[in-house]
């Protein structure tokens, strides 16, 4: 039986380009990105990715040489980390999310300045839930009924955050087809959309 031999290629260069908006300021050294802009200042370390990330006049450009295919797909990912950085420095992002109770409704309490939320008679259970959000991160009440909304500049801290909180509202030892209590993320979106 002959062995089948699978030759692996390596594309030689491969680069993906990002514009920087006029209303942004971003700095790369040894990449470590720092974008600045009206609500604050984002820094991301991409030291952990072979590639070279530079700054040409008004552009990000992110280059990988002698790359397998999963390595091809980590320049994508930092142009998109990238401009996450951008949209949180300039509007920002929010995250709502709602509380459903079926029989005991949940008691939910925003305390020290939106920075903790306090879960209060989940399932009729008497442990208090404390869930503290992440760095530049802040919870407040909604427009609807049980409604939380988190707002933040970094887009992976409210996410974390949002998670955070649905994850500590989660049904152990039920039926969770019945029991679809718990805090839900509603919607996902730019501040001001």
């Amino acid at each position: 039986i002959e062995e089948a031999l699978y030759i692996i290629m390596r594309k030689l260069y491969h680069s993906k380009e990002l514009l920087i908006p006029s209303d942004v300021t971003v700095s790369v050294k040894s990449r470590v990105v720092t974008v600045t802009g009206e609500r604050g200042t984002l820094k991301r370390d991409f030291r952990h990715i072979q590639s070279d990330i530079k700054k040409v006049g008004n552009k990000i450009v992110v280059e990988i040489w002698l790359a397998k295919k999963k390595h091809l797909a980590c320049g994508r990912t930092i142009i998109s980390h990238i401009k996450n950085m951008m949209i949180g420095v300039t509007k920002g992002f929010e995250y709502h999310l709602r509380a459903v109770s079926a029989h005991f409704p949940c008691n939910i309490s925003i305390v020290e300045d939106g920075d903790i939320v306090e879960i209060r008679n989940f399932l009729g259970q008497k442990a208090l839930r404390r869930i503290k959000m992440l760095d530049g991160c802040k919870i407040s009440e909604g427009k609807l009924k049980d409604e939380l909304v988190i707002v933040g500049n970094n887009k992976d801290l409210v996410s974390q955050s949002a998670a955070n909180i649905q994850m500590s509202c989660r049904v152990r030892e039920k039926d969770i087809r019945k029991f679809l209590d718990g805090i839900y993320v509603s919607e996902k979106k730019i501040i001001g959309e």
